[in-house]
């Protein structure tokens, strides 16, 4: 018996009954594809996301124990050593700071606080990434682009933040502190915890300060901000940078301006950031360049 004669769409799977090509499912719009999942297999995928993050956090804990050595001694306890190679480039006649453990178990949580701070910190490029994978497919491709763009400057915002903190500011700030005196009877002796503390909002303080411009850059792509207001509020600026430069250092006008350089600097910078986004924005809208 013969086969039945089979249809230009049944041997042409691309070919519509009309003739014309039927749509590529490859290229869908990835909220739908985004949206196929049901909510149980969105939770299931937030969960393994989770897990697979802070993965990153105990392979960085593993890490800053083994190097628990140099991270203490090196990095945490130098600025409290006349050699610390930052005094000399700063032109600093440092002193010796020294260091006591008031309470029984002082050093054991400050031991412990330094590993678990400095393991989420080396953890959480890890935790990131599985994150951005997780929210990846629903974005357009143009999104992700962007969204690439901001966390890459974002780290590197970051850093330069804790590193201005840690290299400038903290060695500024315990010589100031070190050598003030309220009356020669008073020895100036530095409680390990509170030590450790400061030197942690001081170099982390500054690297959320230095994210200035990835925040502008969202303010100004959603619209909220814009390179006019910036510019014309540009005095309260440098009202606010001074006072969390008083805020972060010691009240010398030397520390504060150090401080403030940067950050105004920062602000001229978000100015540009804001209007290239401003400008991008207002051409996709169709909106002339006022």
């Amino acid at each position: 018996m013969a086969d039945a004669p089979t249809s230009d769409t049944e041997r042409h799977p691309g070919i519509q009954g009309d003739g014309s090509a039927a749509p590529d499912e490859s290229e869908s719009d990835p909220v739908m594809e985004a949206g196929n999942m049901s909510l149980l297999d969105h939770l299931e995928d937030l969960r393994w996301t989770i897990i697979k993050g802070c993965s990153g956090f105990v392979a960085g804990i593993i890490a800053s124990v083994v190097l628990r050595q140099w991270i203490i001694n090196d990095v945490l306890i130098g600025p409290t050593r006349t050699d610390f190679f930052m005094y000399g480039v700063l032109g600093i006649d440092a002193k010796e700071l020294h260091l006591l453990n008031r309470t029984i178990t002082g050093q054991f949580f400050a031991d412990i606080g330094t590993l678990i701070v400095v393991g989420v910190i080396l953890g959480s490029p890890v935790f990131v990434y599985f994150v951005w994978k997780f929210i990846e497919p629903a974005l357009y491709p143009e999104e992700r682009g962007g969204m690439r763009f901001a966390a890459v400057f974002a780290a590197l915002f970051f850093f330069m933040g804790v590193s201005f903190g840690y290299l400038i500011l903290t060695p500024l700030a315990l010589q100031f502190f070190a050598s003030y005196e309220l009356s020669a009877q008073i020895e100036n002796q530095f409680d390990i915890m509170t030590y450790f503390s400061m030197v942690t909002f001081w170099a982390f303080g500054s690297g959320l300060l230095f994210e200035m411009p990835v925040v502008m850059y969202f303010l100004g792509k959603v619209g909220l901000i814009t390179p006019e207001f910036m510019r014309t509020h540009r005095k309260y600026a440098l009202l606010t940078v001074l006072v969390i430069g008083a805020f972060l250092t010691p009240p010398d006008p030397i520390s504060q301006l150090i401080v403030a350089l940067p950050l105004l600097l920062l602000y001229e910078f978000s100015i540009l950031v804001v209007a290239w986004v401003t400008k991008k924005r207002r051409r996709e809208l169709g909106m002339s360049d006022a």
